[in-house]
């Protein structure tokens, strides 16, 4: 028998690359996700990628009601990764309450109905936003944490703090690892599942992959007077399978009992890359130009942000491999598999 995980927001970018991966290492993963900032053909790719459909149900994680009834009909999940939330920085400064009522409402409402079942271990979906402006460059877990940029990356924050408490509460069984991602990119090999942006895309990479696929006009770089080397922000860009991984990781640490009952890790790749890196390097994998202008810099953005990834190597045991070269092709595959 394979052991149950709940992940939230398992039709999402990340969470269904971590459900492949969690099945692919001998766990049953069961999705739950409302299908706000996803689509169901995401269930398809994934089928289509294992073989076999997995399980999935339609609901809000604000749904306490909704949640005990999976609980329920799933009997003996041992773990849970926690994914659904809003995402989008720029969005976040126009819509905050829809951010923290989401973000923050539905972690509460999980915790509630997790300790209600009795189950203890949960890895969260966090970010290096809340390291906020870092006076020094890479980050590491005990760098401190500074006022948000954006109500998202607060989101993040109160999320984190939530936990810590919950987990240090008198009784509290709760065991969780906080998974402090960095700047995500690329599709699975298969190019059956991706990144998929409703609307006008957010991050980088979806916008570079329609620039060059012809749907985007042109790409604009948001500011290129920071204090960089070439003035456009950095970023520490993760292959999304091997972010995937680290969750199987921090599942099985878990499930093993060696975890603490709050566990921090950082998962990137170690390096920063700019925009303008990104770019050229885009360019250099697809044999594609790619039109772009410089335009202002947008509220809420970090000048420059990578992890020193020095615990999750050694107390995690968890190592990046993919280069920004073949994140950036993955992705390119993955846009051209969308346009058939």
């Amino acid at each position: 028998m394979r052991t149950k995980i709940l992940v939230t927001g398992g039709a999402g970018y990340i969470g269904s690359h971590a459900v492949v991966e969690l099945y692919n290492a001998g766990y049953q993963p069961i999705i739950v996700d409302d299908f706000s900032n996803s689509q169901e053909s995401v269930l398809d790719g994934i089928q289509s990628i294992l073989g076999v459909a997995i399980p999935s149900y339609r609901i809000d994680c604000g749904d306490a009601a909704a949640l005990r009834d999976v609980f329920n009909r799933e009997k003996d999940m041992q773990g849970i990764i926690h994914f659904a939330a809003f995402k989008a920085v720029g969005e976040s400064v126009q819509k905050p309450l829809a951010y923290y009522h989401n973000n923050v409402g539905s972690l509460v409402t999980l915790l509630q109905v997790m300790a209600e079942f009795g189950l203890s271990n949960l890895v969260f979906s966090s970010s290096c936003t809340v390291y906020g402006v870092p006076d020094e460059l890479p980050v590491t877990e005990q760098t401190p944490r500074k006022p948000a940029n954006s109500p998202y990356g607060n989101t993040k924050k109160i999320c984190e703090d939530i936990l810590t408490d919950t987990a240090a509460a008198p009784g509290s069984t709760l065991r969780t690892i906080l998974l402090r991602y960095f700047n995500p990119i690329g599709a699975h090999e298969s190019a059956k599942i991706g990144e998929l942006p409703l609307g006008v895309p957010n991050n980088l990479v979806p916008f570079i992959t329609q620039t060059a696929a012809g749907i985007r006009e042109k790409l604009t770089i948001f500011g290129d007077t920071y204090d960089t080397p070439d003035g456009t922000n950095i970023r520490d860009y993760v292959h999304v399978v091997d972010l995937a991984k680290a969750h199987v990781v921090a599942v099985q640490r878990l499930l093993d009992g060696t975890s603490d009952n709050v566990e921090t890790f950082n998962v990137g790749t170690g390096r920063g890359n700019s925009v303008l890196e990104v770019v050229k390097t885009f360019e250099e994998a697809t044999g594609v130009k790619l039109n772009y202008t410089i335009g202002p810099a947008r509220a809420g953005d970090v000048p420059a942000i990578y992890a020193d990834v020095t615990k999750a190597t050694n107390e995690l045991g968890f190592q990046t491999t993919a280069t920004l070269a073949e994140a950036l092709a993955s992705s390119w595959k993955w846009q051209q598999s969308l346009m058939g």
